[in-house]
């Protein structure tokens, strides 16, 4: 069964003669707990995607469907509580001047529901930080500790879906590893379903089982991440970059996540 549907999206910014269109014809579907990603260079489209999901943008065109529903132009509580987004910077996605706590229980007070400290608790627990963190502000933690907290915030409404933006690329590459580690081990847990957007086709190797390469706006090729590390991508562009993601993992600093290690 198919937790997400994109039928045919598009989108574009200003009007007329001068419009640009960064969205042509998408289409794809992500499986219920399945982990999927969105490949493609920046200004590919691939966090409009994320965007038009999220109900961040709303002038689209096409079809966009989660768990059977399509989705309106309008951003409700039920589709926040079913839908969150883990963003690429995790200082710039936390208010500095918020701590943890509060950072935590405002989608909670949002939403009405009860018991909010022992929810904070339990869910940087989860994410492997203990309750002291919750008093903490963002600037007194790592890069690897504040994506943590993000996540935790992400899943705190207890979603179905993560919308997953290259939720990696701002950390150092041995932190990288933990917090894919974590996310995979939430997935299968939990039962979550990802829609995972990276530039890095070490990084969706590591994390998804299909991926779909976009270019300018559109999808190029939907293939699985065993079809990619057997050689078996069809698109020259999609060959262009796993040869591209070889050459970076031939580096000693990127070996962890090499696509080589397929």
């Amino acid at each position: 069964m198919a937790i997400i549907e994109v039928r045919s999206l598009s989108l574009s910014f200003g009007h007329g003669a001068s419009a640009s269109k960064v969205l042509d014809e998408v289409s794809f579907e992500v499986r219920e707990g399945e982990s999927f990603g969105l490949v493609g260079e920046s200004g590919s489209g691939k966090t409009t995607v994320l965007r038009c999901l999220a109900g961040q943008y709303t002038h689209w065109q096409g079809e966009l469907r989660i768990a059977g529903q399509a989705l309106g132009r309008k951003l409700e509580r039920a589709r926040c509580k079913q839908v969150q987004m883990v963003f690429q910077d995790p200082y710039g996605s936390l208010h500095p001047r918020h701590t943890v706590y509060t950072a935590l229980a405002e989608p909670l007070r949002i939403h009405g529901i009860k018991e909010e400290r022992q929810r904070v608790v339990a869910i940087l627990e989860k994410v492997g930080l203990n309750a002291d963190f919750r008093f903490r502000y963002p600037h007194q933690l790592s890069g690897g500790q504040r994506q943590r907290v993000a996540i935790a915030r992400a899943l705190i409404l207890e979603p179905s879906v993560l919308l997953l933006d290259e939720p990696t690329s701002a950390l150092d590459v041995s932190v990288q590893a933990e917090i894919l580690n974590l996310l995979d081990t939430l997935r299968r847990r939990d039962g979550l379903s990802y829609l995972l957007v990276a530039h890095d086709l070490g990084v969706v190797a590591h994390l998804c089982e299909r991926m779909a390469v976009m270019q300018h706006g559109r999808l190029l090729e939907t293939l699985s991440v065993d079809e990619l590390c057997a050689d078996q991508a069809r698109h020259p562009y999609t060959r262009m970059l796993m040869q591209a993601s070889r050459s970076c993992g031939n580096q000693p600093e990127a070996q962890g996540l090499a696509v080589a290690a397929c």
